[in-house]
């Protein structure tokens, strides 16, 4: 069997066993797969740290480090070294200067840097206005006004058993795999881009429709899933199929 008959078999596989694994991207790409790096952004929210990062390891092409923000947005400070493939937020931080916006936008629309914004990074930099540009949506932490629209302060519900809907079959993040179950976190009263390609949905009275999709941000693929609040969701095989795969499809190595 050579490795484009792997290749083929592996990806017509149940999800349960036929998840893309490091093994097929090292195929598609060679022998051995060139790593992803991935800067994991946490700080402003409290999240169960040890279990939450499991999320990224074990993985053969894909490396990872966490950048813990102590004054919510350093990383972006001078990016003059940077040496990551994709940013995956997982913070809630607020504030960002206008240099580092400058930058965080360079990283992105020039430089192709992918982006996965996980859960509570919906209501991060919640006072710039073009991050919600760049994710596809926006948590109100206030009543505010958003496009002529006024939106009452967002509101969440903790410990749900959900249904998630997969609505884009054919999208590489979400090919092959089917509606699935969930206990999770719902948020209601966002605002959300009206060009996203909605992947997930769910319908529930505590939740907004979506809950996941994609956009482009200039050269930059964009991913945000809504999901990921506890262990409970870091363990769901679904939810962790969807992550890795948001990491390689916005690093560009899943096609």
């Amino acid at each position: 069997m050579n490795a484009w008959t792997k290749v083929i078999l592996w990806t017509s596989l149940p999800i349960a066993t036929g998840l893309l694994c490091s093994c097929q991207v090292g195929l598609l790409r060679g022998s051995r797969p060139e790593k992803v790096k991935v800067v994991v952004v946490t700080g402003g929210h409290d999240f169960e740290h040890d279990p939450f990062f499991t999320l990224f390891q074990d993985y053969d092409d894909i490396e990872y480090v966490e950048a813990a923000q102590k004054d919510d947005s350093e990383l972006f400070e001078d990016i003059s070294r940077w040496k990551y493939d994709v940013i995956v937020l997982y913070n809630m931080t607020q504030n960002i200067s206008p240099r580092r916006q400058e930058n965080f936008k360079t990283l992105l629309r020039d430089k192709g840097v992918g982006l996965v914004v996980l859960h509570h990074a919906e209501a991060a930099f919640g006072n710039w206005d073009e991050y919600r540009k760049i994710i596809g949506a926006k948590y109100p932490l206030t009543d505010q006004m958003i496009d002529g629209v006024a939106y009452p302060t967002g509101t969440y519900q903790h410990d749900l058993d959900l249904t998630v809907h997969v609505v884009d079959p054919t999208h590489p993040i979400t090919r092959g795999i089917q509606d699935f179950e969930i206990h999770d976190e719902t948020y209601k009263g966002l605002w959300f881009a009206p060009d996203n390609n909605v992947l997930l949905t769910v319908d529930h009275p505590t939740s907004d429709k979506t809950i996941g999709w994609t956009r482009t941000y200039g050269n930059a693929r964009v991913c945000t899933l809504q999901g990921g609040h506890d262990p409970k969701a870091y363990e769901n095989i679904y939810y962790r199929a969807l992550v890795v795969r948001a990491i390689r499809w916005t690093a560009g190595v899943l096609k």
